[in-house]
């Protein structure tokens, strides 16, 4: 398979952490004699910088006309810290949601049993978990008018839907469902909101049309102490988009660490792969960030092209690096030497050796051969 791949690093860590999933994807390509080709572009403050736009024509412009989207982070503190900014990071990944159509971002939240003590959650209580999250990403309260009133002192913000932005993710999470447990959760606040009741309607009318699946209902408050206390109840997480942010964010403590957590936002045309933690510009260039969220993200991206098999072994050079502690510092304070290109030289050197008995998996992180 040949495929046009944009790549949007973006702000922070963003470089570092998508030159580890490129370098995955390279491996993969080689491996099964698919042709991956990878271009550039700036987008976030990077690109405020370099052209006073958080997504320049010409980064848009490359993103509509490639295949899949590789995304990186986007923030830096200049703009964080200050809210009379005009021209923000984040307004570029909006508008590029917006504009590619990008109406479902997909998160997959599963606790790795080698890594169950690094949750602040109860062992016997998150061993387990497996949820795919389906956020809606183009409608609600992010997107809708903003007004702020002359004197300063009032502001509002419009939260919208329209039947049909529910109806095309109902269907994509009940799809889904159907290739895992069988079940769907519906997070709102219909007892409150206007929104979330035509979310409730419709959700069960579309429910109709997949008598295999279960519907449940849960209001987002109740939703988000349950993910704490019993995540395994869950299979697919529905839900809007500001209520599926947060929660979906909440989630990342239930695996011990945000950067295990990538993302896949499609459309009927476009996707783009991202690991859902920030820019977290103080490691930015220390070596120390988790690249897994983005080398995930671009297994996301295999399997959206329907490439199972080559998705499946990035799956599993992942959970061989996390079984012999080949992580980032973030999931192994015992050795803080192993860098961000470690792991990702871990994950290229076992994809390109599926089949050597010889590897040798405690010396990699030193720099040694692998070989035997």
């Amino acid at each position: 398979m040949k495929l046009n791949i944009a790549v949007l690093s973006g702000d922070g860590i963003g470089p570092e952490v998508t030159k580890e999933a490129i370098k995955t994807l390279k491996a993969i390509a080689q491996e099964f004699d698919h042709t991956f080709n990878f271009k550039s572009a700036s987008v976030g403050a990077i690109a405020i910088d370099e052209t006073g736009e958080p997504l320049p024509d010409a980064t848009l412009d490359l993103c509509k006309h490639s295949d899949a989207v590789l995304f990186g982070a986007i923030g830096d503190p200049k703009y964080d810290n200050n809210p009379n900014a005009k021209v923000r990071p984040e307004q570029g990944l909006l508008k590029l949601r917006k504009e590619l159509g990008l109406y479902a971002n997909i998160r997959p939240v599963k606790a790795y049993d080698m890594l169950l003590s690094q949750s602040p959650l109860k062992e016997e209580n998150i061993k387990g978990t497996d949820i795919s999250i389906y956020r809606e990403l183009t409608g609600g309260i992010y997107f809708g008018e903003k007004q702020l009133s002359e004197n300063g002192n009032v502001a509002s913000d419009l939260c919208e839907y329209s039947r049909e932005e529910i109806e095309r993710i109902t269907h994509l999470a009940f799809k889904a469902a159907q290739t895992r447990q069988k079940k769907v959760t519906l997070v709102d606040k219909a007892n409150v909101l206007e929104t979330s009741r035509l979310w409730r309607n419709v959700v069960k009318q579309v429910a109709e049309d997949y008598p295999d699946v279960a519907l449940d209902f849960l209001f987002v408050d109740n939703a988000a102490m349950q993910l704490i206390l019993n995540p395994k109840q869950f299979d697919v997480i529905l839900t809007e988009n500001m209520f599926g942010d947060i929660i979906s964010d909440e989630a990342s403590v239930i695996g011990g660490s945000i950067g295990l957590l990538a993302s896949a936002s499609v459309g009927d045309k476009h996707a783009m792969f991202e690991p859902i933690h920030g820019s977290y510009p103080q490691a930015t260039g220390k070596g120390i960030a988790n690249p897994i969220a983005s080398i995930l993200s671009a297994a996301m991206l295999l399997d959206h092209f329907e490439l199972h098999e080559e998705a499946e072994m990035v799956r599993e050079a992942v959970e061989k690096s996390l079984q012999l502690e080949i992580t980032t510092p973030d999931l192994n304070s015992k050795n803080n030497t192993i860098t961000t290109s470690k792991v990702g030289d871990f994950i290229e050197d076992f994809i390109n050796n599926p089949k050597d008995s010889n590897l040798n998996f405690a010396n990699i992180h030193l720099g040694q051969s692998t070989i035997i």
